[in-house]
C-alpha cells in the first residue's frame, strides 16, 4: 500500500494522523510538493488520475482518492483504535458530526486560508471576498462545537474520531490566517489542547 501526501496541506494530514494513531508503520509514503505542482505531472496523472492529494494505491493498483474515503479504508486495515464507529448507532452519530465538522469548520477555514495567504497563491485564483465569507461561517459554527463540548471530551463521543481530526486539522491550518479560538469558547479551547497534545498532532506537519 502506498500513500501519496503533502506536507502540511490539510486534506493530506488528516490520512497521515489516521496512519499515526493506528501505528500504521508499514504504509510507504510519497510526499507531494503542490507548490511546484508535482499533483500536475505526467506520471501523478496517470498513476493517480487526478491533480489531488491525498491518494492511496493499493497493492492490485486500484487507487482512492478523497480523504474521508481514504481514512474509512485505513480504519477497516487497521482497525484498532476505532475512529469510524462500530454499532449502528455510533456509526450514524459520527458521520453526522463528521460532515458537521467539515461543512461547517473544516472546508470554511481551509477556503478562509487559500484565499487569502500569499504563499498560496500560486494554486488559488484568491478572492477576498471568499475568504471573508468563509471565516464568517467557521466563526458562527464554534457556539454549536462548544456546547457539544460542554457534554462530551471528543465532539462525536467520549473517545477520539474521525470528526476530531477533520475539525481539528482545519483550525490548526487556519493559523494560516489568524483564526483562533476566542477566550469566550473555553470547551472548544480545552478540546482544542487535548488534541494539539496527541502524538499523532504532528504527522503531516
Amino acid at each position: 500500500m502506498k500513500v501519496y501526501l503533502s506536507k502540511r496541506a490539510p486534506n493530506p494530514r488528516r490520512v497521515a494522523w489516521v496512519l499515526a494513531e493506528k501505528g500504521a508503520s508499514d504504509v510507504e509514503i510519497v510526499d507531494v510538493d503542490l507548490l511546484k505542482g508535482e499533483h500536475k505531472t505526467e506520471d501523478f496523472l496517470k498513476t493517480v488520475g487526478v491533480p489531488n492529494v491525498p491518494a492511496l494505491q493499493m497493492d492490485d493498483a486500484v487507487v482512492i482518492t478523497e480523504s474521508i474515503a481514504i481514512c474509512r479504508y485505513l480504519d477497516a486495515c487497521y482497525p484498532e483504535p476505532d475512529l469510524f464507529g462500530r454499532t449502528p448507532e455510533e456509526v450514524a452519530v459520527l458521520e453526522m458530526w463528521t460532515r458537521r465538522a467539515e461543512m461547517w469548520l473544516a472546508t470554511p477555514l481551509m477556503l478562509t486560508v487559500r484565499h487569502s495567504h500569499p504563499a498560496l497563491a500560486v494554486l488559488e485564483q484568491q478572492s477576498p471576498e471568499v475568504a471573508e465569507n468563509n471565516r464568517a461561517i467557521a466563526t458562527r459554527s464554534l457556539g454549536i462545537f462548544d456546547r457539544r463540548l460542554s457534554e462530551s471530551a471528543f465532539i462525536a463521543r467520549d473517545t477520539i474520531s474521525i470528526a476530531d481530526i477533520v475539525a481539528f486539522i482545519g483550525f490548526d491550518f487556519a493559523r494560516m490566517a489568524k483564526f483562533a479560538i476566542p477566550d469566550d469558547k473555553p470547551h472548544l479551547q480545552r478540546w482544542a489542547d487535548s488534541m494539539r497534545s496527541r502524538a499523532a498532532a504532528q504527522a503531516g506537519v
